[in-house]
């Protein structure tokens, strides 16, 4: 069910907003659902996707990674 409110946005958002439209007609509901919807991840990441992304950023504190031109050396792809 739709709501009617008015909010109060700043010239610059308006701006913004505007800019944003895919087509002059486009209704700021539109826009901002739009928004939200590519702001919102519908498949967040699982606990294990997350315990290996801090294990990757470990390894990269402690400097256990390679340079392309190394993996291509090690793999003789040079």
């Amino acid at each position: 069910m739709a709501v009617e409110a008015t909010i109060k946005v700043s010239n610059g958002v308006k701006g913004r907003l505007d800019a944003l439209k895919i087509h002059p007609r486009e209704t700021y509901n539109d826009v901002i659902e739009r928004l939200t919807s590519m702001a919102i991840d519908p498949d967040p990441l699982t606990d294990d996707e997350l315990v290996k992304l801090e294990e990757a950023r470990k390894d990269r504190r402690d400097g256990r990674t390679f340079t392309h031109d190394q993996v291509l050396a090690e793999l003789g792809l040079e």
